[in-house]
């Protein structure tokens, strides 16, 4: 995978070695990162994404010393490195490198370094996803209004039983039961020409992709519903797609032994973001 890595103003190819063993990052996971895609010649929401990581790290009692705009063009000419039309993912990200006392990191000591590395673009044919026994946090457990690294070792945990069962991306509930999010993105249903999408309950993310999806298909005439998704509805759904920046708009083609096909408001939505991305 060839990876370019800008640290402290310069940029270095490979995976650099940033942080050392007594870094508060490594040890106690005072460290945040936003993901953007450039594919096809466009950026699409890289503003929003860096906006995020500079407000995640806040959430984790970080400073960014850059800006979100400082942040995008960076990202921006990491990506123009790579040649036209690459297929890259932007990966900034903000870290403690030092504490104060035992626990809390020091904002003082934030240091920031962005990656931008090879990563092609999920050719739409879909994937399989099953009911995790795991679940997502709530904000009295955890930092889930950040995009935070310390999530994600819950999400690593759900995708390797899922792939133990022969399933891709699985299926997470919040702390109350309801269905939350895939493990690495948001999950949409369609039932009867409906889209719907869980409600933001502070259990997981709501996606700048997912927003985008939203306001897109509203203007497009699509009803969509934001609200509490039973487990249940899964098994009736008609379509189920996710979002999220990796692949943007995927289609589900099997839950547990339910066989599906990518349906008409998947298409849509697809179609929708791709003329989006191009035109913004």
């Amino acid at each position: 995978m060839a990876s370019i890595t800008y640290i402290d103003g310069d940029w270095h190819e490979g995976n650099v070695p940033v942080i050392g063993a007594t870094t508060h990052a490594i040890w106690l996971g005072s460290i945040v990162f936003d993901g953007a895609r450039a594919f096809e010649n466009v950026t699409p929401d890289l503003d929003r994404h860096c906006e995020r990581v500079v407000n995640s790290a806040r959430s984790l009692h970080l400073e960014s010393p850059l800006t979100a705009g400082e942040i995008m063009e960076i990202g921006l000419d990491g990506a123009r490195r790579f040649g036209p039309g690459a297929e890259v993912y932007i990966r900034p990200m903000l870290y403690a490198d030092a504490g104060i006392g035992l626990l809390a990191p020091d904002p003082e000591s934030t240091r920031f370094v962005l990656t931008v590395f090879e990563a092609p673009m999920p050719d739409g044919a879909g994937f399989s996803t099953c009911l995790s026994p795991f679940r997502r946090p709530n904000s009295e457990t955890a930092p889930t209004e950040a995009k935070a690294s310390c999530h994600y070792p819950n999400s690593s945990r759900a995708i390797i039983d899922a792939r133990n069962r022969g399933f891709q991306n699985p299926v997470m509930c919040d702390s109350m039961g309801h269905v939350a999010e895939f493990a690495t993105a948001n999950i949409w249903i369609v039932k009867d020409g409906v889209a719907i999408t869980p409600v933001p309950n502070d259990s997981f993310l709501n996606g700048i992709t997912r927003q985008r999806l939203i306001g897109l298909m509203r203007a497009d005439g699509i009803e969509v519903q934001e609200r509490t998704v039973q487990v249940s509805e899964l098994q009736t759904a008609d379509e189920i797609f996710n979002s999220g920046n990796y692949g943007k708009v995927q289609p589900v083609t099997r839950f547990e032994d339910r066989k599906l096909q990518p349906g008409p408001i998947y298409r849509r939505a697809r179609e929708l973001y791709w003329d989006f991305a191009h035109s913004a």
